[in-house]
């Protein structure tokens, strides 16, 4: 054979291979999404998490008035540790870095969880606060993110299943005596949704990294 024929031969191969990108996540083989809406749901749901992060201190101002429960003290916040497992306030669900083992899907199915949890939470102390405008806003602002986040979870499913949470409002509620559990509980629950939406912000940026987005 020519050897300029074989030299055309494989620059035509090499061309064909590298014309061919991920376009779209697809189980575990990918992680990219080629889908505008996908991309649009990723910068509504940066704005709608740097909204609840936001409001969480304001919010815990407006619903706590204890002074030893402080939003930012690490100390205090250990020692009442014990108190979110007797109270039934669960942990929420860990996050990490996108890779073949902890797929978008996985990733975005967890973020749901975790704000479904918090949502009930909140719904559950607010029926014994005194101010409840703040955390019902918060509230709002929840539901919305998660919209924006199952909305991608749907895009990204391969087979399509529901989110599995479990009852914590039923659990936290039975357990709220009085006022020192109801402001504990708040505290607590407010501290670890902080905590969980950093998580989630770094998540996001993960996966708009990912997608060949730009922060």
């Amino acid at each position: 054979m020519n050897i300029l024929i074989v030299f055309a031969i494989l620059c035509n191969m090499a061309s064909y291979g590298q014309s061919a990108p991920i376009l779209e996540y697809s189980g575990e083989a990918g992680q990219l999404v080629d889908d505008p809406e996908f991309n649009l749901s990723v910068e509504n749901s940066k704005s709608l998490i740097k909204k609840v992060l936001d409001a969480i201190p304001e919010t815990h101002t407006s619903c706590i008035h204890s002074e030893t429960l402080i939003l930012n003290s690490s100390s205090e916040n250990r020692k009442l540790q014990y108190l979110a497992i007797n109270l039934g306030i669960p942990s929420a669900p860990t996050l990490k870095a996108l890779t073949d083992n902890f797929t978008l899907e996985t990733c975005l199915r967890r973020m749901s969880e975790g704000l479904q949890v918090h949502q009930d939470l909140l719904r559950a102390v607010v029926q014994h606060l005194a101010n409840t405008e703040r955390i019902t806003a918060l509230l709002t602002d929840i539901r919305d993110l998660r919209v924006q986040i199952n909305r991608m979870l749907k895009a990204v499913q391969v087979v399509e299943s529901p989110v599995a949470v479990q009852p914590t409002a039923t659990s936290l509620a039975s357990r709220l005596t009085g006022d020192y559990e109801v402001q504990v509980a708040t505290h607590l629950t407010l501290l670890q949704l902080q905590s969980f939406g950093q998580d989630i912000v770094r998540s996001l940026r993960n996966i708009a990294q990912a997608n060949g987005q730009s922060d």
